[in-house]
This record gives structure tokens, sequence and C-alpha cells, in this order.
């Protein structure tokens, strides 16, 4: 319960200061390259960010926390009742933060205080978050932009409007208040959107430890076992090697809870025969895996079972290899499309001609969720999807996932009873390279074969 020491809770180099400092170095010059609505670019700019607010749980029990991914991606702090101000024109960073409390630490764990959060996380000043209201009006006077994003966090909205108003009441004496508010994700989302090579690193030690939960769950999960204790299993290794938590909240559906997209009861005991979906990751270092692997529980893939598994895996190869630069998420998507529907034919779930099917989404009875979506510090991760109403092109550093699937429901009545609650879906997370795309969690069991290797123990 409560907020423990940073530096227990990141694994980072401990000189990763040097890249957050390299990356406001880039998000100063891309606010003074920005010219909003002014008829030109100008340094004159300012860049207000909270941290995450805390929730209650019940009572006093406060839900664990995590940062603002903004927030820590600029500063490496991940401390609740914070602020960062980032001045493009002085390129200074002032941080404000909780006072040190021994009272306080003795219950929630060391805080960073003002001299850490200059000497461990380079703030160019620092104050204690009390002096927010005195302090803000003054960082943001003589400042033409001021980056904020309005009603993320409306009880800050409230602080950060009645600092602007400060300024405003200050014009007689010759200074001038921001005349423009301006989303900061629209350059943070896109720096975040390419990943640098440590960013990757990080990634990929977070897809390893989420490939070794995935086998074990898969060499371990038996008939008579409640899916809850898989999750447990897959929580196990999660935190065994480092990582701080799930990614998200793990879906282990087995039989028709895998027909479920976001099925996350996790309590119904497992038979034999069932297929169980396991969509779980681990988030490490603040940057998220996400994988879903589908697996019969006792014996092998029955017929029905493994048709519609390999329609799903012959999809899902075929979009990793079409994850190069300049395709789009909308055309991999189109690919999958096309792959499931003529397979659906073929297997008589669905009748007509697959072009007609696709264009009146015949095929989403069985298939009604994107292929792809980025992925970084969050799960779903920012960055825009579309450029000018256009879908944009990969680039090297991206990352996404590819994850077609297909469902048919228990009561599906179009289809005869052996299809009936079969839900399976396949999912990876993708590197766009300059080459050949990289799978950062390659080697988890996708085959037919391997999979039945590995679910022999």
């Amino acid at each position: 319960m409560g907020t423990r020491c940073v530096l227990k809770c990141v694994h980072m180099p401990p000189n990763d200061r040097e890249t957050w400092a390299r990356r406001r170095a880039a998000f100063f010059d891309a606010m003074s390259a920005m010219g909003g609505g002014s008829p030109s670019p100008s340094p004159s700019a300012v860049a207000v960010l909270p941290s995450a607010p805390v929730f209650l749980r019940n009572s006093d029990v406060e839900h664990e926390y995590r940062q603002d991914s903004d927030f820590f991606y600029l500063t490496g702090f991940d401390e609740p009742d914070s602020v960062a101000v980032l001045d493009a024109q002085t390129r200074t960073t002032t941080l404000f933060v909780r006072p040190r409390d021994r009272d306080r630490e003795v219950w929630d764990g060391p805080r960073a205080g003002v001299d850490g959060a200059r000497e461990q996380f380079g703030a160019d000043a620092a104050f204690v978050i009390g002096e927010l209201a005195e302090k803000l009006p003054d960082l943001l006077q003589n400042r033409r932009r001021v980056h904020y994003r309005i009603g993320h966090d409306r009880k800050f909205d409230e602080r950060f409007l009645a600092a602007v108003d400060r300024v405003r009441a200050r014009s007689r004496t010759g200074v001038f208040a921001p005349t423009e508010i301006v989303d900061p994700g629209a350059i943070l989302h896109e720096m975040r959107l390419r990943k640098s090579p440590g960013e990757i690193e990080t990634m990929r030690q977070a897809a390893r430890i989420t490939r070794e939960a995935h086998e074990g769950a898969m060499a371990r999960a038996r008939p008579g076992m409640r899916e809850y204790e898989v999750e447990a299993l897959l929580l196990d290794t999660f935190r065994r090697h480092g990582s701080e938590r799930p990614a998200y909240g793990s879906i282990v559906g087995s039989g028709p809870n895998a027909c479920v997209l976001h099925y996350r009861k996790n309590d119904r005991q497992i038979e034999e025969g069932d297929l169980l979906l396991i969509d779980a990751g681990c988030e490490f270092g603040y940057y998220a895996s996400d994988v879903t692997r589908t697996f019969p529980v006792g014996r092998v893939f029955s017929k029905p079972q493994q048709a519609i598994y390999e329609l799903v895996l012959e999809a899902q190869l075929d979009a990793i290899e079409a994850s190069r630069i300049g395709t789009t998420l909308d055309a991999i998507h189109a690919r999958s499309v096309a792959i499931v529907t003529r397979g659906l034919v073929r297997l008589g779930l669905l009748e007509g001609e697959v072009e007609k099917l696709i264009e009146t989404g015949a095929y989403k009875r069985f298939f009604m969720h994107r292929t792809s979506h980025w992925l970084g510090m969050d799960v779903h991760d920012v960055g825009a999807y579309f450029i000018d109403g256009k879908a944009r092109g990969l680039e090297p550093g991206m990352v996404l996932t590819v994850e077609p699937g297909i469902y048919i429901a228990p009561d599906e009545a179009s289809v005869s009873a052996e299809w009936r609650g079969i839900g399976v879906r396949i999912e990876d997370d993708v590197l766009v390279t300059s080459s050949n795309p990289e799978v950062l969690t390659a080697g988890i069991p996708k085959t037919v074969q391997e999979v039945h290797r590995a679910c022999a123990g």
C-alpha cells in the first residue's frame, strides 16, 4: 500500500536521467518549432504536466499507483502529487513534489523530496507541491503558448486555469498571459510512437518475461483447475522476473469464455478439451508486452478447433509479414479480414461471395475487432493512426500488435454444434525495422505442433 521508492520500482539504468534529459531536449525543440495559432514558430512556450492522481479503493486504502506515462516519459519521476513545468524559452524543468515527511515515509516509504528531484531526476528547479499556486503563475507569464491537456484531470484543470487567471490579472504590470493552449500529446505522443534502441530493449525484456509466463501456463494448465489458478501462474512469473505489474488485466478464458473479448472474471473451472485463451503480458520498466495464445487443455486440438486455429494462424503470419515500412494498419487488417473470410467460407461457416461478405461486414459476426494497435508504455499506446484523414504508413521504431481472432458464440444458431463455443486469438508484438519485421515475442509456442508439445509439459 502506498508509494515505494522510485529507484526500487523502475527497472532502468541507474544513470537514466540522461535519457530523460534527452527527451526533454527534444520536447523543447518541438515546442519551439511549433507554430500553433501563431504566424510563425516561437520558443515562447511552456508545458504543464501533472502526475497521475491517486485513486481510493475504499476508506483510506488506495489503488496501486502507476505514474502517468507522459509525465514519466519526460521526468522518470513516479511519485504522486507532482507537477512538471517545462519551459522551451529557458530550456529548464521545474518539478513540484511532495515534501520529505518522516511520519508519512514510515507508512508509505521514502520520498525524493525537493533535493531528490534535482539530484536524482535532473530538475533545474524544484519546490514542494504546496507552492504550486504561488509559483505557477510566474512560470506561465510572458509565454504565448502553454502545452496542457484540458479535460484530462478536471480537478487539476481548476488549479491550472486559476494560475492563468492570476497572470491575466497582472496585465497592468506589463506582463502577458498565454493566448494558446495546446495538447502536449501533439508532440509527446509522436515522440513516444517511435521507440529508441533503449526502449526497444526494455520491450524485449518485457517480451522475454511474458514468453516464460505463457510457456509455463501451457505446461501446467490442467482440467479441473480454475482460470484464476492459471492467472496466478502468470503473475508469479511476472513478479519473479522483476515486472512491477501486468500491463493490463489478464484474460484467462476457457471454453465459452474464450469468446468474450475482454473476459475478466477468470473463475470458471477448466474442463478437459476446452480451449484456453490467455491474453496476458507484463509491464517492465514502464513498457508493456501484449500476447495472446490459445491452446487445448487435457488433450490435442479437436478437428473443428484445429481448423479455426490454423485459419487464425494463417491470418496472423500473413499480417506479421506485411508489417513493413509504408504499410498501414488498415491494410494489415484488410489482409487479415480477407484470409479469415475466405477461410470461414471454405469451412462452411459463412455463405456467399467473399468480396460481398467483406463489403457488408458479415465476417464481423466472427471477427469483430481490429488486427493491430500501437504498443509501448501503454498497452493501447499513443500515436495517431491517421494523418490528415489518411491511414499513416509504418516507420522504423514503431511497435504494433498483430492479433486476428475468430469467436463463435456458444449460442450461434447459424453453425452446427461442433463449431459453437470455439474462440481463438493469436497475438504477438512486432517491431517495424528497416528490413524484416522483428517479432519481439517470438518463441512462444504457436504452431499446432509447438502448442501440443508445450501442453504436454
